[in-house]
């Protein structure tokens, strides 16, 4: 019996997730990958430990990664569970570095933070843009965004402090794009649908005019609103509006609030069995 299989299951997300994909490289839980066809990549079809490797490698050009993660989010949407694995795993150094920055100055469970890093990242894979480049880099981001806002949600308060008047720089990690338009809304200077819009079209690479759709508005109308309102946002920052605003604490833990929210039932059941 092999060592991953014998020693214990890890208790921490991202450890778990880890196991589960070298589990998914060895025999007899192997799930191959079909290199066959892809430009710089060996002939042949590569168990996942070794085709990380080589996406991986500085040689490998990033047209080859894109198509690998292309061909990974087909399977992870199409082929279940263990695809879903084999993706987080392939994404798992990157996932790992934004863990740790995330977890800087963080008094908090980082269990939490991990949890809904992988959460974050295995949504997007319902969603992702397969024509954009850096597919892997947009799933890594917006496990972060997910995390980001869990940090936001479990700190009891969270001030930008300024010593003077003015455009304040922000204290990291509270730097972050969505705590700045939380601010906004906490003082009134954003209503949330504006707030939304803006998140949507600047931060979440959603057109538009697939926003302005959806809400039913033209993509003339989007655009203006938008443009006020982001006047305001920038007025309010350069007037040091936004340097002293408490946000309210979520009180419910991350992986309780919601039901069946959890890295096991995103992962599918039975997916690192």
């Amino acid at each position: 019996m092999s060592t991953s299989t014998s020693s214990p299951w890890p208790s921490t997300p991202l450890e778990a997730a880890e196991k589960a994909f070298t589990l998914l490289a060895e025999a007899p839980t192997h799930v191959p990958f079909d290199a066959r066809g892809f430009d710089g990549l060996p002939d042949r079809i590569l168990p996942l430990d070794e085709l990380r490797r080589l996406v991986l490698a500085a040689g490998t050009s990033p047209q080859v990664r894109n198509a690998v993660w292309r061909e990974l989010v087909v399977r992870a949407r199409r082929d279940g569970p263990a695809w879903r694995v084999a993706a987080v795993g392939m994404a798992m150094p990157g996932l790992r570095r934004q863990a740790g920055m995330l977890a800087a100055g963080w008094r908090g469970d980082t269990h939490d933070l991990d949890a809904e890093l992988l959460l974050g990242f295995m949504e997007c894979l319902a969603r992702v843009d397969l024509d954009a480049a850096r597919i892997c880099g947009r799933l890594i981001e917006a496990g972060v965004r997910a995390a980001r806002k869990v940090r936001e949600a479990e700190s009891d308060t969270m001030l930008i402090r300024s010593g003077e008047l003015g455009a304040v720089m922000p204290i990291r990690p509270w730097d972050h794009p969505d705590l700045v338009l939380a601010r906004a809304v906490a003082v009134a200077v954003l209503d949330r649908d504006e707030a939304n819009l803006i998140a949507a079209t600047r931060l979440d690479d959603q057109t538009l005019a697939g926003v302005a759709a959806r809400i039913g508005i033209s993509p003339q109308l989007a655009s203006a609103w938008r443009t006020r309102a982001e006047k305001r946002l920038a007025d309010a920052i350069g007037a040091g509006e936004l340097s002293f605003v408490p946000l309210r604490s979520r009180r419910n833990r991350p992986n309780t609030s919601r039901p069946g929210r959890g890295v096991g039932p995103a992962l599918g059941s039975g997916a690192a069995a």
